[in-house]
């Protein structure tokens, strides 16, 4: 499936405001929040339904639910900064967690921790704010379906051309949803104009 980005005016103002080298930690995180309330939404609209009937102060009507248990799975440590929206927004959500570290000079992740549900029948939502090589994302990825699951959709607030390619190879059918489809790759495997390491402006280490 194609990437599908965010077209929504409240998506660009925010990430905007992300992209800005000024803005502190503590507003980064405000704002990653919100956006990934966004982000989230989009990314659920395609979540199995049912009909119940409830019964309004006025009378019975026939009302539409979530019918599908919901997964989410945060790439370590930047995904944390997308987790609690999505728990926000499904309380009953399973919540899994994969960490991921890339080698500043090669750019490949290294996998240094694993803990995830049974994902079987479960809509899950793989975060990672940065698809930038789309080496992780793919990585992690292939791991949340060796747990069973089929439906996946991948979040994260900025995209490269290059990640994207990637990751379409690795698992064609499984959608991406981001704010913004970026320029391309630097030398050094960073997303241009991309807004700098996400972790770092998220949690303030230099």
């Amino acid at each position: 499936m194609p990437l599908q980005v965010l077209d929504h005016p409240l998506a660009g103002h925010l990430l905007a405001a992300l992209r800005d080298k000024s803005t502190p930690p503590e507003q980064f995180r405000r704002l990653s929040k919100s956006l990934t309330t966004l982000l989230v939404l989009e990314a659920t609209r395609r979540v199995g339904t049912k009909e119940i009937e409830v019964e309004t102060p006025i009378q019975k009507t026939a009302a539409r639910v979530i019918g599908q248990k919901l997964a989410v799975v945060p790439i370590l440590r930047a995904g944390l900064g997308m987790l609690e929206p999505a728990v926000d927004l499904f309380p009953d959500v399973a919540v899994g967690y994969i960490g991921l570290e890339r080698h500043e000079d090669t750019a490949v992740a290294r996998s240094y921790y694993s803990k995830l549900p049974d994902l079987e029948g479960r809509y899950t939502l793989c975060l990672d704010p940065m698809l930038a090589t789309g080496g992780s994302a793919s990585q992690a990825v292939a791991l949340i379906r060796s747990c069973g699951a089929e439906q996946i959709t991948m979040v994260c607030v900025v995209a490269a051309p290059e990640g994207v390619a990637r990751f379409e190879a690795s698992h064609p059918g499984v959608p991406i949803v981001a704010a913004c489809l970026d320029e391309k790759l630097n030398e050094r495997k960073y997303i241009v104009p991309g807004l700098g390491d996400f972790g770092d402006r998220l949690y303030g280490t230099p």
